[in-house]
């Protein structure tokens, strides 16, 4: 019997027959860059993992942790991969705290299923995070790799919410890192360690989170125009103002027009708080696009206004062709970085849609046809851009792209000083190199 029929046996035994994968045609799904893994388990608690990683530290195999598969198109090219680890039946809420508005809930449960229980209960809270493809992706992930969305401008990301991780080390061995109760420590903050570890240092099974009551009401505002210049000096005077807009988002012709927007540059804000706010904020902030030579203002409501948002949100619908960027940067940057970016993919030939968040200093790109005839094309244009990025004191992540592209650059952009740090973490913690081996910074 070999080594591969031992510990799928193994495997078997510890979640049974009926929640691991070998068929070779739905291995395919699971593919990650186009390597296959050997089986797909689906463990039904922490201790179920534990037992799994410690044969796969014995076995030496490595170990990609998935949720429902909506970041895998990131990170670097797995090293190797043997097998898939689904979280998907690991997914109760298991306190929701609804006085003092917190929540703790398994790694397997949907951001989309999270956010309809909260609304449905007591006078309803929401958990701030609105990252691409709500519906399906995971709280897991959204943690594991610190996925953000529009709101990130008010709400900040999963580093400012989360109170405390539980999660299984490669070694086998459970922890719960935080609390309800946020206290000063010494060393190392472990949750705010393993929230963007991409699954390397420890497979997250549970988060607890701070919540916030819904709002009262809410309301978006579009603003038009005909010049870069005039929607980034716009965008520049709300941020300064003491307008507090829960999103704020510049976007180009391209991107405006998957909106039905015809404009040359659509500036978008999304209002939130109670009915008196919302309207002050959209009538003074229409006020203020006129002033700086908007061509058109409207107000988005109700079902139109969510739609929207959802649009904005999942403007990324990946495909095996199709490129995603995420530049960051200094924010008094952004017109500059977003019209260099422009000139350089058309002098290029590369159709490209640029949605920055005016008021976080980030910009992404989408490249929707990449294939085999535009890989060299692309890869210089992101070259590119990582450079304009990294000289305005940010850098560039490729959240998606065709392996043939990533074999030929660093999808986590140029070298981090911290990569030294994280490097010694992962030996560490996981020295076997049992997860995620190569998908990580620095190929950790």
């Amino acid at each position: 019997m070999s080594n591969a029929h031992l510990w799928v046996s193994a495997f078997r035994g510890i979640v049974g027959e009926a929640h691991i994968i070998q068929d070779p045609e739905r291995l395919k799904e699971y593919a990650v860059d186009g390597l296959a893994p050997k089986a797909v388990v689906s463990p039904g608690s922490r201790e179920e993992i534990a037992e799994l990683l410690v044969c796969a530290n014995t076995e030496k195999l490595a170990v990609v942790p998935r949720g429902n598969g909506t970041k895998m198109a990131a990170g670097g090219i797995p090293g190797r991969l043997d097998v898939v680890l689904s979280m998907l039946r690991i997914d109760r809420i298991v306190e929701h705290d609804i006085p003092n508005l917190s929540l703790s809930v398994e790694a397997g449960i949907t951001l989309a299923d999270v956010q309809k229980k909260l609304v449905g209960t007591g006078k309803g809270s929401f958990l701030p995070l609105d990252p691409p493809y709500t519906e399906r992706a995971t709280v897991g992930g959204v943690i594991a790799t610190n996925s953000s969305g529009p709101r990130r401008y008010l709400y900040n990301s999963a580093r400012d919410l989360l109170l405390g991780v539980k999660a299984v080390l490669p070694t086998g061995e459970i922890v719960a890192f935080g609390g309800k109760t946020v206290k000063n420590v010494s060393g190392y903050d472990m949750t705010k360690l393993m929230i963007g570890s991409w699954g390397t240092l420890g497979v997250i099974t549970e988060i607890t989170t701070k919540l916030l009551p819904l709002p009262e009401a809410s309301a978006t505002l579009l603003a038009s125009f005909a010049e870069l210049a005039k929607a980034g000096s716009f965008s520049r005077k709300v941020l300064h103002s003491v307008l507090l807009p829960s999103a704020m988002e510049l976007m180009d012709e391209r991107a405006a027009g998957q909106f039905g927007e015809k404009t040359k540059y659509l500036v978008a804000f999304s209002l939130e708080g109670v009915e008196e706010a919302v309207e002050r904020q959209a009538g003074e902030i229409g006020e203020m696009a006129k002033k700086e030579g908007a061509a058109q203002t409207k107000v988005l409501r109700g079902e139109e206004e969510r739609a929207f948002w959802i649009r904005v949100r999942d403007f990324a619908l990946v495909s095996a062709a199709s490129v995603v960027l995420k530049s960051s940067f200094v924010i008094s940057r952004q017109t500059e970085i977003l019209g260099n970016y422009e000139t350089w993919a058309q002098a290029a030939g590369v159709d490209c849609a640029f949605v920055g968040h005016a008021g976080n200093g980030i910009i992404r790109s989408y490249m929707p046809d990449c294939g085999a005839a535009k890989t060299a094309p692309a890869v210089e244009l992101i070259e590119k851009f990582t450079a304009e990025a990294a000289k305005h004191g940010g850098n560039l992540v490729v959240e998606a792209a065709p392996r043939e592209i990533k074999e030929k650059l660093n999808v986590w952009g140029w070298p981090r000083s911290d990569e030294v740090v994280m490097r010694r973490l992962k030996e560490k913690m996981d020295p076997n190199g049992v997860l995620n081996p190569g998908r990580f910074v620095g190929g950790i």
